[in-house]
């Protein structure tokens, strides 16, 4: 049991630390995408090559792994945006609204009634973030000088949710037929040749695109790759067999936290945040903890992540 804990818990560590990385490398939001769904496809391929583990995909199943490949290319992209304009916190938090973005899509494509109760969280996650876009007005805080497209990176964080909102209910379309690791590798390839798509017009249009990693990039996108996706993925799995729902459910939902107090010690990300920022997080929070105490399901929820946060 107490194994099983830890092995969760450094799960949810590594996914925390998606967000300090996405700041410390120095390319731009399109190319680290690119560069981490390659280096994770090929990390998968060579586990499933070498413990013969391939699962070949029926055909009816290829263009839905095809459509959720490209949306998380989008998702990450969206992330990493918001990371670069604001910082990893604000991502972070903005990114915590994805569960109860899944419940309201989850309802809106099986066609059920709107649960009353998922939409009074859903109304308390958006103000949250109502919240942390508006305030503060006044343009002579500190914060906003220091953030001058805090707004536009909330706005992809909270773009960046909503998408993993609807890849996660795809997902479990999916997530019962075939392993974790089949469903990751063929969801990165696809997400990849999306991006490989998507290049020549982003090259075209940014004013300066540095294709090549630079210094320490090279390690902190193998770090994100191995260990905070391959190696995440298999010590949630692991920890699943052994821990109860409630407590899994719970360990999940501290990844921003987590994140947020790595962005606070390696980036001093406290200084570049304002009251606003606070009282939404606060508000983000409640709604995923009222969330989380509602359904707890966190065997499904995790399955659906995959560990490719």
């Amino acid at each position: 049991m107490k194994k099983a804990l830890l092995q969760m818990h450094l799960a949810v560590l590594l996914w925390g630390f998606t967000g300090v990385l996405g700041r410390a490398i120095t390319l731009d939001a399109v190319v680290l995408v690119w560069y981490r769904m390659l280096f994770t496809a090929v990390f998968m391929a060579v586990i499933l090559g070498y413990r013969k583990q391939w699962v070949p995909i029926a055909r009816k199943d290829r263009k839905l792994l095809l459509v959720i490949g490209s949306l998380i290319a989008i998702h990450w992209v969206a992330f990493y945006g918001s990371i670069k304009l604001a910082n990893a916190s604000i991502a972070l938090v903005c990114l915590s609204t994805a569960s109860i973005f899944t419940s309201l899509t989850e309802a809106l494509l099986q066609r059920k009634k709107p649960d009353g109760v998922e939409v009074g969280i859903g109304l308390l996650a958006i103000a949250g973030v109502a919240v942390m876009y508006s305030l503060p007005a006044n343009h002579q805080d500190a914060a906003v000088a220091v953030l001058p497209n805090r707004n536009l990176g909330i706005v992809l964080g909270v773009a960046a949710a909503a998408i993993s909102a609807v890849f996660t209910v795809l997902n479990k379309r999916v997530a019962n037929r075939y392993p974790a690791r089949t469903l990751v590798f063929y969801e990165m390839s696809t997400g990849w040749l999306l991006i490989c798509l998507f290049l020549p017009w982003h090259g075209y249009t940014s004013a300066v695109v540095h294709w090549l990693p630079l210094g320490w990039d090279w390690l902190w996108l193998l770090v994100l790759s191995l260990c905070c996706t391959v190696w995440a993925q298999s010590l949630a799995l692991q920890a699943l067999k052994h821990i109860s729902s409630f407590t899994s459910t719970l360990s999940v939902n501290l990844e921003p936290l987590y994140g947020i107090a790595l962005a606070f010690l390696f980036f001093q990300e406290n200084n570049e945040l304002s009251t606003g920022f606070y009282l939404g997080m606060t508000l983000i929070l409640l709604s995923v903890l009222w969330q989380m105490l509602r359904v707890l399901r966190p065997k499904n929820y995790i399955a659906d992540k995959s560990g490719i946060d």
